[in-house]
């Protein structure tokens, strides 16, 4: 796995792009270039043989040139608002399951790989990783120089007892089903370790760059304030209430995180998180209420983060529970969805259009040649009448901006073809516990993962702790294991299309948006990356964030 981060890498689009959109890794080397003499013309030059427009290199050696000019500056205290937390929060990596979580995580933790804003695995604790034996094998070489917050030192038998909670028959790891395939980790000396899979797997760094795979300390238990090699120590934390988070002085990488103090809670209902923000009593929040961008954009002081990505809302019809156990009442569902006009009117033109399958065309392995699912209220009334279905309760909490208005939507459709849908409105606070993979038909969230292979393991894999709707289909299980070996892209672009035409017609999930992430921050904040796989730059912005006060 080449971990190069020189000119021969930098993705440049031929259309109109504004510096924060290009990677992380691709600013710095732009930013690398000019710091070290290089002229605009020799970069624009630089960047027009790599693909770009003249207006598009300009504009991005124009971006950088300003963002030379705004160096990082340390110090200050950041508070950070999401929008779910509950008894549930927790700083054990395999059992997250929510926002405030993943970043809490990345403020306290390090990944053996870090995922750049293209969704490309660079080196974080291991220095260098590669394959071998046709992708059968991932070999990983730490870094030394890394200590946990107590003052010991990082070594493989870290590694290898951190990745061995996910893996095996009695592992909890909510995300055990993405490492199904590794057999063995084993320690080849204290800085080497390798993963020994049972078959080919070329999306193994891609899935230990998510939120699951944070290593740890080994034998920790003490989860009320764990050492971790991250940018920031454990202050407080407490569960449903908040975390603080202070500034760790012997971080292993260079110039080290740039605030002195995070503060991170929830403020579940979306109007008390804008009205938050704009009284300057929170830096951040995520979530913005697609009602609330206008809001925000006309406030002086403040910016709308909006990043497309393949996130998704939907609503669960469990099919080992009726009503969803009746295909044709998930048909009927189905057909009822008003996708153009959610788009549109819901998400305020921050989404595309879904089909009812995780896949949207933010993944290079979307099945565009998959007809899409019309709005077809007369195919939803015979699907409805075959299903015998009359009336059934629908669990909803605001779990993401604009579900429970795609709710109520669904229930206004419904009625016109004789389908009474009670929405029962609950409390965002435990709602993952309590309600989800629970209720018969409820509402969910889907953030977007790195690869289509780890969106698909983790959801619809017939043996996933979060297969939402309980849909168990042995093809699908084979098609994602056969996938990730298969090296011939037009065989494996078939093998996605087959998965994604199977989920659209099968699976209990429907999937009427993609969701951009949009979120709101103080123009004062600074250094958020634009990584689509989580709530404001893909929770990343611990280390990086910073304050022009």
């Amino acid at each position: 796995m080449s971990t190069d981060t020189g000119k021969s890498r930098i993705k440049v689009p031929s259309n109109e792009i504004s510096f924060e959109e290009i990677s992380r890794t691709d600013r710095e080397t732009v930013l690398g270039a000019l710091r070290r003499g290089a002229t605009r013309r020799e970069v624009m030059g630089w960047l027009m043989a790599m693909g770009a427009t003249v207006a598009t290199a300009g504009s991005i050696v124009t971006a950088a040139g300003k963002a030379l000019a705004q160096t990082p500056k340390r110090g200050g205290s950041l508070r950070c608002a999401m929008a779910l937390h509950g008894p549930s929060d927790t700083l054990d990596p395999q059992l997250v399951t929510s926002a405030i979580d993943y970043v809490r995580g990345r403020a306290t933790y390090n990944n053996l790989v870090q995922l750049d804003d293209n969704i490309v695995p660079q080196p974080e604790l291991a220095e260098e990783f590669s394959p071998s034996d046709n992708a059968r094998e991932w070999t990983f070489k730490l870094r030394r120089d890394v200590e946990f917050h107590d003052g010991s030192k990082l070594t493989a038998d870290d590694v290898v007892w951190t990745m061995n909670r996910h893996i095996g028959e009695n592992s909890v790891s909510k995300a055990k089903a993405l490492v199904s395939t590794v057999k063995e980790w084993k320690k080849l000396d204290d800085y080497t370790v390798r993963a020994i899979l049972d078959s080919p797997n070329a999306d193994l760094p891609a899935a230990l760059g998510t939120f699951h795979f944070r290593i740890l300390k080994r034998e920790t238990t003490d989860f009320s304030a764990p050492p971790g090699t991250g940018p920031f120590k454990i202050k407080e934390f407490k569960q449903g209430v908040r975390s603080v988070h202070e500034r760790n002085d012997n971080y292993w990488r260079s110039g080290g995180p740039n605030l002195d103090e995070l503060e991170i809670f929830g403020i579940t209902d979306s109007v008390a998180r804008v009205n938050a923000l704009l009284a300057g009593d929170i830096n951040m929040m995520s979530q913005l209420d697609p009602k609330a961008i206008k809001q925000v954009e006309a406030a002086p002081g403040f910016e709308v983060l909006s990043v497309p990505s393949g996130a998704y809302m939907s609503i669960v019809c469990m099919r080992d529970k009726s009503p969803g156990k009746n295909h044709d009442f998930v048909e009927a569902m189905k057909y009822l969805q008003r996708r153009e006009r959610i788009v549109k009117s819901i998400l305020k033109g921050h989404g595309t259009v879904g089909n009812d399958h995780p896949i949207s065309s933010a993944y290079p392995d979307h099945c565009a040649d998959l007809a899409q699912r019309p709005y077809d209220p007369e195919k939803a009334k015979f699907h409805l009448k075959k299903s015998g279905v009359t009336s059934v309760d629908m669990q909803v909490a605001e779990v993401d901006s604009g579900i429970t208005d795609i709710a109520l939507i669904t229930q206004r459709e419904a009625a016109k073809i004789g389908l009474n849908i009670n929405v029962k409105k609950v409390p965002t606070d435990g709602y993952w516990g309590a309600i989800w993979m629970k209720t018969p038909v409820h509402v969910a969230s889907w953030n977007m993962r790195p690869t289509a292979n780890v969106m698909l393991t983790l959801a619809f894999a017939p043996d996933a702790a979060w297969n939402d709707s309980q849909w168990k289909n042995e093809r699908m299980g084979k098609l994602l294991v056969d996938s990730r070996a298969e090296l011939d892209p037009a065989k494996r672009k078939e093998m996605y299309c087959e998965m994604q035409r199977l989920i659209s017609q099968e699976s209990g999930i429907i999937i009427p948006a993609h969701r951009n992430y949009v979120d709101g921050v103080s123009d004062k904040v600074k250094g958020l990356g634009r990584l689509p796989l989580e709530a404001l730059g893909g929770a990343e912005w611990p280390e990086f964030a910073w304050l022009d006060a």
